[in-house]
């Protein structure tokens, strides 16, 4: 008998009992489906992640206090110009995550940032309409605001907002542009900000710190030694007196937090695609006690195919074509509700990237479930004698 007959054969006998073939593959279609569900949402986080450190900028180095003993001030940023040969700009910055916002009778709640002019240039991020802030505003501590545009578009309507006068926790600043529409960020919604001289910030925020510098790396220059040279300036102005005990300041490049990232992600998805791989085998499970009863079931049809003529290999052939169909129903059957999983994330806010590699390896590996466990049932069937299975009722 060949593998044609085979194949017509066991589909027969899996559709003369279609609800014990469906309960049979549930094992292998949720492991299937949880496979490409799961690794899909931690590839998804971590496109997501990514492209939020990189809406940052480009060859960022960000140095924030660790400690209350750091004390961060604007001129920092002059400093570390002076003396890091490798950094093209440097941006101070101070925020407030719960401002009040209140043009005429509208109030927004958003988020406060104190900068300087180099920001655009660093962060990547510039102005669509008026400009930006100047070294002018920061010596004369000017009341000047840059909005961002969700921030333009709630309060204002889309009306021309440029010279407008708007209170900030009650204090009135000049709106003098609107930054372009960029999104989420690493730093929360980019859109949903209004952006103040660093210095008008401190005095409304009534402090003289700084929370952290955004250092921007020459292009072609080493990110990763401008950073330990950074951290070195800042180890010997606040030196720590027990060792191993952490800097009063962390300095990190932008290639380390993707670095940091990728390597979180990665052993999650791993760890998320290796418990949705046990399902796998305990659907195999399920496949081999299945045709084990089934063999049981059909001892007399075996023994009547052996007595006309059929080979110990056309048995065993039978039983393995019948235990991969069910696997590979399963697996595809998986996929696609796979991808089931992947729009109801979405529908949840998720960001979800598929993987190829990930649903052809699901579906090789049910396909190998299938075989490894159809085996042992097969070589049974195929042992059988067949005048004690012509006598079994």
């Amino acid at each position: 008998m060949n593998l044609q007959e085979s194949m017509r054969m066991a589909w027969r006998s899996l559709t003369g009992n279609r609800l014990r073939a469906g309960l049979t593959m549930l094992g292998v279609i949720i492991g299937v489906a949880a496979v490409v569900g799961l690794v899909a949402i931690g590839q998804g986080a971590t496109k997501q992640v990514t492209a939020q450190i990189e809406s940052l900028g480009s060859n960022l180095i960000l140095v924030t206090p660790r400690s209350p003993v750091a004390r961060l001030t604007v001129d920092d940023t002059t400093e570390l110009l002076r003396r890091v040969p490798n950094l093209s700009a440097a941006i101070a910055g101070v925020s407030s995550n719960n401002v009040t916002v209140k043009w005429g009778n509208q109030s927004y709640t958003t988020t406060l940032e104190g900068t300087e002019p180099p920001y655009e240039a660093v962060r990547n991020f510039h102005v669509a309409y008026g400009r930006f802030i100047t070294d002018d505003d920061l010596t004369y501590r000017r009341k000047v605001a840059v909005i961002g545009y969700k921030l333009y578009t709630d309060l204002f309507a889309e009306q021309n907002p440029l010279g407008e006068q708007v209170l900030i926790d009650g204090t009135s600043f000049t709106v003098v542009g609107v930054m372009e529409k960029k999104g989420q960020g690493m730093m929360g919604d980019n859109d949903d900000r209004i952006i103040v001289p660093v210095t008008s910030a401190q005095r409304l925020l009534r402090t003289n710190r700084i929370s952290s510098i955004t250092a921007q790396v020459k292009a072609g220059a080493d990110a990763a030694a401008t950073a330990a040279q950074i951290s070195a300036i800042y180890q010997h102005k606040y030196p720590t007196n027990n060792p191993g005990r952490d800097d009063a300041v962390s300095v990190i490049s932008q290639d380390q937090m993707l670095s940091t990232v990728s390597n979180v992600t990665r052993i999650l998805t791993l760890m998320l695609g290796g418990i949705a791989g046990v399902s796998l085998l305990v659907g195999g499970i399920g496949i081999m006690n299945i045709m084990l009863v089934s063999v049981t079931e059909r001892t007399r049809e075996i023994g009547i195919r052996k007595a006309i003529g059929a080979k110990r290999r056309d048995i065993l052939l039978q039983f393995l074509v019948e235990s991969i169909i069910l696997s590979l129903a399963g697996g595809a059957i998986g996929i696609l509700l796979g991808f089931g999983l992947g729009r109801i994330a979405t529908a949840f806010g998720l960001t979800v990237a598929y993987s190829l590699s990930a649903m052809v390896l699901a579906f090789l590996f049910a396909a190998a479930v299938g075989l490894v466990f159809g085996v042992y049932p097969a070589s049974r069937a195929a042992n059988l004698d067949p005048i004690e299975a012509l006598r079994h009722e």
